[in-house]
């Protein structure tokens, strides 16, 4: 997913378009997870960006997409950018400690 959002619509008060938001991309992710995994893959993982435009988007988690939401809510921007990509994702053994 790589969109554009906006919270200017002509009915739709800004609270309700910050919800709707939210919701459009918790759906996204959802409906990739749920994607079946290819052979040796353990989970789907994401790389996500967020910025004012495309062109200035910095690296965020997964888990950081609410917040940042409501970090540019906060601020009464207009819009921002957010990527979403998935891609297969490895466990990694942690290692034995020796006692």
């Amino acid at each position: 997913m790589k969109k554009t959002f906006t919270f200017i619509h002509p009915k739709i008060k800004r609270p309700r378009m910050v919800e709707a938001i939210k919701h459009e991309v918790k759906k996204y992710v959802k409906r990739e997870r749920n994607k079946q995994l290819p052979p040796g893959v353990d989970f789907w993982d994401f790389d996500c960006r967020f910025g004012a435009e495309e062109a200035n988007s910095d690296i965020i988690h997964l888990s950081a997409i609410n917040k940042s939401i409501d970090q540019v809510e906060a601020e009464q921007q207009d819009s921002f950018y957010l990527e979403i990509l998935v891609k297969p994702g490895y466990r990694n053994k942690k290692p034995l400690e020796n006692k």
